[in-house]
């Protein structure tokens, strides 16, 4: 990876175990409701996309594969997708550590240049904002 490729760094404090948490990033249906419609299968090596209504210079689909694996602990994938400006080949990271309190949840979205600009602040502001609060209400309204 590039010395000038950026990182987005999201923590979320959680009121739910590892548990619960790791359900809303790996059951497909569960993770349609808070990110994209997707084939995602929790086995290093899966390729899976995520889909959603084009937008701009974006057809709507990002292109995954699984790399990292670990239950209720870690899960990494590729992140492919978009054109000019938003056309990125990126990772994303999950941690989870339980706390007292439930689950410190850690996102990193790495592999941003300095060409994707607009891509990084877009996925920033998406991450920390829209999607959080979706991701928390899956969680409140999960079994």
């Amino acid at each position: 990876m590039s010395e000038d490729a950026k990182t987005i760094v999201v923590e979320y404090d959680l009121p739910h175990p590892p548990t619960k948490v790791w359900r809303a990033l790996t059951e497909p249906a569960l993770l349609a409701t808070w990110l994209m419609p997707n084939d995602f299968s929790a086995k290093v090596g899966h390729r899976f996309t995520f889909k959603a209504a084009p937008i701009r210079d974006w057809d709507g689909t990002v292109r995954c594969e699984v790399l990292e694996v670990e239950p209720h602990q870690r899960l990494a994938y590729s992140w492919h997708g978009g054109v000019g400006d938003w056309a990125i080949d990126t990772v994303v990271r999950w941690t989870l550590v339980p706390t007292p309190r439930g689950t410190a949840l850690t996102l990193e979205h790495s592999g941003f240049l300095p060409i994707h600009a607009m891509a990084f602040e877009g996925m920033s502001n998406g991450w920390r904002g829209k999607l959080a609060r979706r991701l928390a209400e899956v969680l409140q309204e999960a079994a």
